[in-house]
């Protein structure tokens, strides 16, 4: 989570909801429920949220999909708008290389929020896609209607 005033932005917060063992059922409640904790405590007024990528592994791709549907109904039940990023647009936005290594990613991360270090893996992804909503934001008025994507930009 990150706070955003103009061009600056403030690290606020960052973790990872872990679901644990047990039946699809009941991890997906403890990521809703994890969700709707952060969303109390900190009462973010944006959701930025990954788009899904099909993986190698089919069952991952349904997996992670499913996860990010109850990430998207913790925020909408809660009012938030809930923006979606590609990760060609997210790695554009953050390191201007569209297909940038998770390496870059992370350090990228760490300057543009100040960081004593390295987020992880994780974290650097999900402050990546929140960083590129708060670029993104501004353009958000613009209409994108006759144009598509094409390498992490509108063409």
């Amino acid at each position: 989570m990150i706070e955003s005033a103009g061009r600056k932005l403030r690290y606020v917060t960052s973790g990872c909801v872990k679901s644990g063992e047990g039946d699809l059922a009941q991890r997906l409640k403890v990521i809703l429920e994890g969700l709707n904790e952060i969303i109390a405590a900190h009462g973010p007024i944006e959701v930025a949220v990954e788009k899904v990528f099909v993986n190698v592994n089919p069952q991952s791709t349904l997996a992670l999909g499913q996860a990010r549907g109850t990430a998207i109904c913790a925020a909408v039940l809660a009012g938030l708008p809930v923006a979606e990023y590609t990760a060609l647009q997210v790695k554009q936005s953050v390191v201007g290389n569209g297909h940038a290594r998770k390496e870059q990613v992370q350090h990228m991360v760490r300057r543009l929020l100040a960081l004593p270090g390295d987020p992880t893996p994780d974290a650097a992804d999900a402050l990546a896609c929140a960083i590129c909503h708060a670029h993104g934001a501004k353009l958000g008025s613009i209409s994108t209607r006759g144009f598509r994507l094409r390498k992490g930009r509108l063409v």
